[in-house]
């Protein structure tokens, strides 16, 4: 279709020269004037990626984990809904939970476990967040799998490095998630589907 909007994949079609990332200081500067109002976008390997509204399948969980997580720990660990993680120089991702040890007043930089919720995304999240938050050193990453109704999956993965994660576990109905570094075990069988 003539005059679409570029999807990740057609960047991979335009020459590097043409394409003109932006930084994460030049991202939050055109935040403070304002271009973003009104749009749900998050920054991506320097570019501005708009996100689309999710179902009640991605929602479910995400409200159903905040309660749990929020619940369940101490004032050590701060738990984010949906909000901008500092990742890298030219990445500020949205995660759909983000469970941190950083103080408030600022976006964190560091994580002690992301989690997106995925539907629609999941192409994006396995990809493009995912090597995103391995190359910013988050040592455990879940993508809980709600694409199939009446079925959940979540994808823990494990030891980061700059090409990726080097773990992968697939947990379903019977597992029990036991993140590295947060206190608390939750049973797969208890998400929301």
């Amino acid at each position: 279709m003539l005059g679409s909007m570029l999807d990740l994949d057609d960047l991979r079609d335009i020459k590097p020269g043409f394409i003109r990332p932006i930084s994460r200081d030049e991202y939050w500067q055109l935040a403070k004037l304002g271009a973003f109002e009104d749009e749900n976008v998050e920054l991506l390997r320097g570019v501005i990626v708009t996100m689309s509204p999710e179902d009640i399948r991605h929602a479910d969980p995400i409200v159903w984990l905040m309660r749990r997580l929020n619940r369940a720990l101490d004032d050590d660990f701060v738990v984010r809904p949906g909000m901008p993680f500092e990742a890298l120089d030219d990445s500020v991702p949205q995660p759909d939970i983000t469970i941190t040890a950083e103080p408030l007043g600022r976006h964190p930089s560091t994580a002690l476990l992301l989690i997106e919720v995925s539907n629609s995304s999941l192409r994006k999240d396995r990809r493009v967040k995912l090597s995103i938050y391995a190359e910013a050193g988050v040592p455990e990453y879940w993508i809980v799998n709600v694409s199939k109704p009446g079925t959940i999956e979540v994808e823990v993965y494990t030891q980061p490095s700059a090409g990726g994660y080097a773990k992968l576990e697939t947990l379903r109905d019977g597992d029990v998630l036991r993140p590295l570094q947060v206190p608390i075990e939750i049973p797969v069988a208890d998400l929301p589907r």
